[in-house]
C-alpha cells in the first residue's frame, strides 16, 4: 500500500465502512482499491483529508472519460434493415403465367391449377355481364418477415412502433428436445403492382387499390402467445399428434413436386405445421425454412379472420368469396428481400426450399425477409 495510508479501525471523522479508496498512480493500471469492513482509510500528517478527497475525483474523472472512449469505439449496429421492392428488377414476372383464355392455355409452360373449361361465363356481379373465363397468377400482397418489432423489412427498413412491443423474434434452442425454435413478426402490405404500373388497362379482373400497411401482428395479443391463439384456430387439438403431423411428410413431397394438397389443410408441407397461428416455428432449420413457415401461417390466419378471401375457381369467375379455411393452391410465394429470386421464383406453398434457398439467408442484413404473395385469379371477362 502507499505510504501515504495507513489502515486504522473506524473512529469518528473518518471515511464510513464499505468506501473504495486507495492508491492513486499515474494511471488506472495503479490504482489499487480496496474494501474494508469496520475499517476505513484515513490521512497521515502528509496528507489531509481534503486532498484525498481531490484525488478522487480526479480519478473518478479519468474513468468517466475512458469509458466514454470505449463507448465510442464499439460500433453501434442497427436492428432493422431491409429495401424497397423495385418492380422492375426485383419480381419475377414470368410468374404471371401461365394465362389461360376459354380453358385453352396461350402462354409458357409454367406450373398451374386445374382451371374451368367453359368457353362461356356469365355473372350478375358487379354487374350483368356475359363473357369468357380467363386465369392467370397476380401480385397482390407484400409479406415482412422480422425478428425486430416494428421493422419495415419492404419499406427500406424503418421502424415503426418499436417501443413496448413484447414478443422480440430470434432463435434459440430447445434443450429439452434439442431442437431449434424461432419467433417472428409478420407485415401485411397491400400492392396491386399490376395495377399501380398500369400494365393492363380497364381490366375487370385486376384488384384496384392503393398500397397499404393492411396488418402488423405488434399489435395482435393472439400473435405471440400460441394459447392465445387457441381462439381463432380451436381446431388446433385435432393435429396435435403424430398421426397428422406425419401426413404433412405426404404434403411435403406433394408440394415439391407440384403443388400441395388443399384436403391437409393443417400442413405447411416441407416447412412443418401450419397450427398454432402465431410467429412461434416449433422447428427450426433455417432462416428461409422459418419465414415461409410464418408467411403461410400468416395466410391461414387472415383467412380465418375474414381478411382474405377466395379468387380461384368456378366460384371465383364471378368475384371473391368467403374463405375461411386456406386453400393453399390459391398463393405462390417469391423472395423479394435479401436475395430477390428473379428466375423461377415462384414457388407453391409447402415446397421445400432446399432446391433454391441457397445463399438466401446471411448474416446481419440477410437474417429478416420478405416476400411478394402471387394470387391465383380466376375471372368472367366481359
Amino acid at each position: 500500500m502507499n505510504a501515504a495510508y495507513r489502515m486504522t479501525p473506524s473512529k469518528k471523522g473518518s471515511f464510513p465502512k464499505g468506501v473504495l479508496t486507495g492508491s492513486l498512480g499515474s494511471g488506472i493500471k495503479d490504482v489499487c482499491l480496496k474494501i474494508r469492513d469496520n475499517k476505513s482509510i484515513t490521512p497521515t500528517k502528509k496528507n489531509n483529508k481534503s486532498s484525498i478527497l481531490k484525488k478522487i475525483k480526479v480519478l473518478n474523472g479519468r474513468v468517466l472519460v475512458i469509458s466514454f472512449l470505449t463507448l465510442l469505439s464499439i460500433p453501434v449496429q442497427a436492428n432493422c434493415v431491409g429495401r424497397f421492392v423495385n418492380p422492375i428488377t426485383d419480381i419475377c414476372w414470368s410468374c404471371l403465367f401461365p394465362i389461360t383464355i376459354g380453358g385453352l392455355r396461350v402462354s409458357s409452360n409454367e406450373e398451374d391449377t386445374s382451371n374451368p373449361r367453359s368457353i362461356l361465363c356469365k355473372c350478375t356481379t358487379p354487374f350483368p355481364r356475359i363473357g369468357i373465363p380467363v386465369s392467370f397468377w397476380e401480385p397482390v400482397r407484400l409479406v415482412d418477415v422480422t425478428r425486430t418489432p416494428g421493422c419495415m423489412v419492404s419499406l427500406g427498413g424503418i421502424s415503426l412502433l418499436n417501443q413496448g412491443i413484447k414478443g422480440r423474434g430470434g432463435v434459440a434452442n430447445n434443450h429439452d428436445n434439442h431442437l431449434r425454435n424461432s419467433f417472428y413478426h409478420s407485415h401485411w402490405y397491400v400492392y396491386p403492382v399490376i395495377y399501380w404500373l398500369e400494365l393492363l388497362l380497364d381490366f375487370v379482373c385486376l384488384e384496384k387499390a392503393a398500397f397499404d400497411v393492411a396488418y402488423i401482428t405488434e399489435l395482435d395479443p393472439l400473435w405471440n402467445d400460441d394459447e392465445n391463439a387457441f381462439i381463432i384456430n380451436p381446431e388446433a387439438v385435432l393435429f396435435g399428434n403424430p398421426i397428422a403431423q406425419a401426413a404433412c411428410a405426404a404434403d411435403c413431397v406433394i408440394a415439391s413436386a407440384g403443388f400441395p394438397h388443399d384436403f391437409l389443410f393443417w400442413c405447411a408441407g416441407c416447412q412443418g405445421s401450419l397450427y398454432p397461428f402465431s410467429g412461434t416455428v416449433a422447428s427450426h432449420i433455417g432462416g428461409v425454412q422459418g419465414s415461409l413457415l410464418v408467411v403461410q401461417k400468416m395466410i391461414a390466419k387472415l383467412h380465418r379472420e375474414g381478411l382474405l378471401w377466395g379468387y380461384m375457381g368456378s366460384d371465383g369467375l364471378c368475384g371473391k368469396y368467403p374463405m375461411p379455411i386456406i386453400r393453399k393452391t390459391q398463393y405462390k410465394t417469391q423472395m423479394v428481400y435479401p436475395i430477390p429470386s428473379t428466375i423461377k421464383g415462384c414457388h407453391p406453398l409447402g415446397r421445400s426450399e432446399a432446391l433454391w434457398a441457397m445463399a438466401k439467408e446471411y448474416p446481419y442484413q440477410g437474417e429478416d425477409f420478405a416476400y411478394l404473395i402471387w394470387r391465383k385469379r380466376n375471372c368472367c371477362l366481359g
